[in-house]
């Protein structure tokens, strides 16, 4: 049996997954029929959060079904990178001293992301 502990997954892993299989259904779907489309061993609830706080970032949307809901992507096109960068925004908001969060940011940055950064923001160097 394996431990609890090595089949977590990172928040944004199963974001994507999740995503990824709503996309793929093409239509609107329950937490339920995510959890089944997963083919994982998953708990509903862990779905339902999941979708929730897909639908609280902005990257799905829900209608009434029964007495739950059914989730669908906001998007026709997979935004993977979208995700990223909202998830990256909610962090630097979640700390009061942006100054610092950021500074240590670009200071773990390899060296060929910190020239991606750079060419970012000084277009005019590139």
């Amino acid at each position: 049996m394996t431990d609890a502990k090595d089949e977590r997954r990172p928040a944004g892993e199963l974001e994507a997954s999740v995503l990824a299989a709503l996309w793929a259904a093409g239509t609107s779907q329950t937490p339920g029929q995510v959890q089944l489309s997963l083919g994982r061993h998953l708990a509903r609830t862990t779905v339902t959060t999941i979708l929730s706080r897909l639908h609280d970032k902005g990257v799905v949307d829900r209608r009434r079904e029964g007495r739950g809901y059914a989730y669908f992507p906001v998007r026709d096109v997979p935004d993977t990178h979208g995700l990223t960068a909202r998830r990256m925004h909610s962090e630097l908001d979640r700390d009061s001293d942006r100054e610092t969060v950021l500074a240590r940011f670009v200071a773990q940055l390899s060296p060929d992301d910190e020239r991606i950064l750079r060419g970012l923001l000084e277009p005019g160097d590139r």
